[in-house]
């Protein structure tokens, strides 16, 4: 019997240092440290809000987010947020949380995106078990691209029903952002200066439609885009702006080739990095 349990002790061991040996992802802090998981939920559990940002079409960020919901809901009172519901969808939204329609109702009712079954209904229903609000925090596509086209100007004729949609106008704006700039550079040029524009009527609007809906006490995870949050700017930067007094966590997802030790270039980007092997496959 000694012998038998000895060999199965030997055999997990085994089992468990290969996978070490090739872990699928390794978490690390913004100093390219690693980090535990646990010890990054304490700390995430002492914030107020968290932006967690992510590759839209990475299993392993997905999943790490309904994690990090669950073992956080444990510890505090969440309400969730996501650029990928669009304002105008909000009434959508709380209508399927308090169960007034089906899921197919839903995606009747509300512009989903394509991996919404895969990729995002896990987190929704996770929050609807434990009947948590769920803020459908993005400004429409559909007035970001009018940005994109003729600037910020453009907004002023909408109707009130639609400026409610958005951040309030004249949106704050700091075209010197390095995701600002950078993504002017990624352009080579081509869009114009209106580009980065459009991204930051997304980040106005998501900052502001977190302030709007969080509740003293509680914790507010949003759901994002890495480049929405990525080096403390964009939504972080309208946050700060507006509610200096918050305490506020960000998470962001990388790749590489080889995890074991994070690259100069995706440290910073974050206070906790999911570096997540390359070869990881993808959702689409």
């Amino acid at each position: 019997m000694k012998k038998y349990l000895l060999f199965i002790f030997i055999l997990i061991s085994a089992t468990f240092a290969y996978a070490q040996q090739k872990p699928a992802y390794i978490l690390y802090n913004a100093k390219g440290k690693k980090v535990s998981y646990d010890k990054m939920i304490r700390r995430l559990a002492k914030k107020d809000i968290v932006l967690f940002g992510e590759y839209h079409n990475n299993a392993i960020a997905h999943w790490m987010e309904l994690s990090v919901a669950k073992d956080l809901s444990k510890k505090r009172s969440l309400i969730f947020g996501a650029e990928m519901f669009e304002a105008d969808n909000q009434q959508a939204l709380s209508d399927y949380m308090a169960g007034k329609i089906t899921s197919k109702g839903f995606d009747t009712a509300a512009r989903l995106w394509n991996n919404y079954k895969t990729d995002y209904a896990p987190i929704v229903n996770f929050a609807k078990e434990i009947k948590a609000p769920f803020i459908a925090t993005n400004i429409p596509r559909r007035y970001a691209s009018l940005v994109s086209k003729k600037g910020f100007g453009a907004l002023d004729s909408l109707s009130a029903l639609e400026k409610s949609w958005m951040a309030p106008l004249p949106m704050d704006y700091d075209s010197t952002l390095p995701g600002y700039v950078k993504m002017l550079e990624m352009m080579g040029g081509h869009g114009g200066a209106n580009m980065p524009k459009a991204q930051a009527s997304k980040d106005a609007t998501m900052a502001y439609f977190i302030l709007q809906n969080y509740k003293p006490g509680s914790l507010f995870i949003h759901y994002n885009g890495s480049y929405h949050s990525d080096n403390y700017d964009g939504i972080n930067w309208y946050l700060k702006r507006k509610q200096p007094g918050l305490h506020y966590a960000t998470i962001t997802t990388v790749s590489q080739k080889d995890i074991k030790t994070l690259l100069q270039e995706n440290k910073h980007k974050a206070d906790y990095i999911i570096c997540v092997d390359e070869d990881m496959t993808n959702t689409y």
